[in-house]
């Protein structure tokens, strides 16, 4: 047996909500094979589509879009699953900081 990590994506519809809402969700596959953790990926993800009312009466659905990716892992001690880089922005400098200071200052970016 092989370890896979699957990618799988979900598209949240709510009526009466215009926005796209979606969940990426990341599994833990066991399988012989890429071919059968893609179909055991599919699998799962399937039977977690769901529909229900929540309690302001809307229909919610939680319908697949797609099993993204399939990745085979070595488990161990320290194996690193999942990194992601975000960038913050800041809304308003620190009512604390110098407004000379704060106006002339400059992102310095890593990437």
């Amino acid at each position: 047996m092989k370890s896979y990590t699957a990618q799988i994506i979900y598209r949240i519809k709510c009526n009466g909500t215009t926005t796209e809402q979606y969940d990426e969700q990341w599994r833990l596959i066991y399988a012989t094979d890429e071919r059968e953790a893609l179909f055991q990926a599919k699998t799962i993800a399937t039977q977690e589509e769901m529909a229900f009312v929540d309690r302001h009466g809307r229909a919610i659905a939680w319908e697949l879009v797609a099993v993204k990716d399939i990745q085979e892992v070595a488990l161990g001690n320290g194996v690193l699953l999942f990194s992601e880089l975000k960038e913050a922005h800041p809304v308003a400098s620190p009512v604390w900081a110098d407004p000379s200071v704060a106006a002339t200052k400059q992102t310095n970016n890593c990437h």
